[in-house]
């Protein structure tokens, strides 16, 4: 297993000396490993050297075609370590080793690719229009950016701010999640082996209170970059704000799952299936609150449930698993709280709903379905964050729309209905920044995907990474010599 460092500066591993963070296995409870988290002493290196990086022009003076072969390198670097990346990212977060394996270490070698190509199709605009003055408009880098990687999915989220900021020519610092930072320490090292200059991508490893906080602050870094829950994001929003400093924050998300009567119903239910138990059910783009239509909500009701009772519980490392456990005892209890919750607000539980049992070690939950009495529930506004579904009913689409956008959170919506006039009325009626129809999760990177009201500030995708980490620069030159009025000849 690989070793935690405090941070990584300069392509070199360095010890701080805060106080020591344990990284538990959330399948054993055993100690992985720890590191002494990174004060502001070592996020001051780590942003000098990134700030030195990018100064010299190590990187950002490279051209677009040189730039995009390291990219290209470092996605084949990553494939070719699928197997030592995913058996990291399972043991430190408990994912299913064939959805980290099959989908989170291909996701993130397709990050790097995607803005490969990218960078080698962007363009200046430029603007004849005037008769005596061409102007024209490039970009630049911004300098450095602060990264903050979620634990919920590291390899996959983090992975994309750095190949998204590096792209364009900046350098960056990254701080992941001091309870799963093992799989982006090993993705910046191979970042190195593969080319990539020192000073270009550093690490530093902390709390968000402590080290998260020092790199936001800081006077090197220019943007923000974060992943995570609501609360975190808008502290961080309003400090990075104070600072004068652009932010794009990808926070929590309570999302509806709309299955109507006109839905190809065997594939909506596998997909309201995977839209809350894959990845341990720790997704902000979760389908978490299913609304089924009434005239299928017994059936849908009873075959959901029977098959959630039927999901494999068991060690991440076993490809029969469905569901590994959550990351740690503190969410583990967080999740099981909703339970009392939920019937306190006249609900009622279904299945699961405790500690799976046979388990002596391991956050293990049960996958647990509520039918809820009232949508301002508790249990239907919070954001719960593991394998917990809430049911609610509904008897028209107008019923659907309200309840579905009856939310402080709009980070995505899924709908299943055979009725394209119906898809196009949903997608124009939901408060999301995303609409999932007749598909579980599907990132499209060219597409933005950015969420509304409390799920998020800015969005992400080709176009939008462009404007974040790039400064736009307007040049205005004469089309020949001008004859300028000769004030005080």
């Amino acid at each position: 297993m690989i070793q935690a460092a405090s941070a990584i500066i300069n392509g070199k591993a360095v010890s701080g000396d805060g106080p020591e963070v344990a990284l538990l296995n959330p399948t054993t409870e055993e100690k992985l490993t720890g590191f002494a988290e990174a004060g502001a002493d070592l996020v001051d290196q780590a942003a000098q050297a990134a700030r030195a990086a990018f100064r010299d022009g190590r990187w950002r003076n490279k051209s677009v075609e040189e730039r995009q072969k390291v990219l290209r390198r470092i996605a084949d670097a990553l494939e070719a370590r699928t197997d030592e990346l995913a058996e990291i990212e399972t043991s430190n977060t408990g994912i299913p080793i064939t959805q980290t394996r099959g989908r989170h270490v291909g996701r993130a070698a397709h990050n790097f690719r995607f803005f490969a190509d990218y960078i080698g199709q962007t363009a200046g605009q430029l603007y004849d229009q005037a008769p005596e003055h061409l102007t024209f408009v490039r970009r630049q880098p911004v300098g450095v950016a602060a990264l903050i990687a979620p634990w919920n999915a590291p390899i996959a989220l983090g992975s994309m701010k750095i190949a998204a900021a590096i792209a364009f020519g900046n350098s960056c610092v990254m701080k992941p999640s001091e309870i799963a930072p093992l799989s982006i320490q090993r993705i910046v090292e191979i970042i190195h082996e593969a080319g990539l200059p020192e000073g270009v991508v550093n690490l530093v490893n902390g709390r968000g209170a402590t080290t998260g906080d020092a790199l936001v602050r800081h006077p090197e870094t220019n943007v923000v970059s974060f992943t995570g829950g609501t609360v975190t994001g808008r502290t961080i929003l309003a400090t990075a704000g104070s600072l004068l400093k652009p932010g794009v924050m990808e926070l929590g998300g309570k999302s509806a799952n709309i299955i109507f009567d006109s839905a190809d119903y065997e594939r909506a239910l596998d997909g309201a299936l995977l839209g809350i138990f894959t990845n341990n059910g720790q997704q902000c783009l979760a389908g978490s609150r299913i609304l089924v239509q009434k005239s299928i909500a017994d059936r849908f009701i009873e075959e959901f449930v029977a098959r959630a009772q039927r999901l494999k519980i068991g060690s991440p490392f076993d490809t029969s698993t469905n569901l590994g456990p959550v990351i740690t005892a503190n969410q583990r209890d967080r999740v099981l709280g909703f339970v009392d919750i939920a019937t306190a607000g006249g609900g009622k539980l279904l299945t699961g709903g405790r500690k799976a049992p046979g388990f002596e070690k391991g956050y293990f939950v049960e996958p647990t379905v509520v039918l809820a009495a009232d949508p301002r529930a508790k249990v239907c506004q919070e954001e719960i964050f593991g394998p917990f579904a809430t049911i609610l009913t509904f008897e028209t689409p107008d019923e659907a729309f309200a309840i579905a956008n009856d939310s402080s959170f709009g980070l995505v919506s899924y709908v299943w209905t055979e009725d394209h006039y119906l898809a196009l009325r949903a997608q124009e009626e939901l408060e999301a920044g995303v609409v999932w129809i007749n598909t579980p999760m599907m990132r499209e990177l060219r597409a933005p995907f950015s969420g509304w009201k409390d799920s998020g500030v800015g969005a992400q995708s080709g176009r939008d990474c462009e404007a974040f980490y790039t400064n736009q620069k307007t040049v205005t030159m004469s089309r020949h010599p001008l004859n300028l009025p000769k004030l005080g000849k």
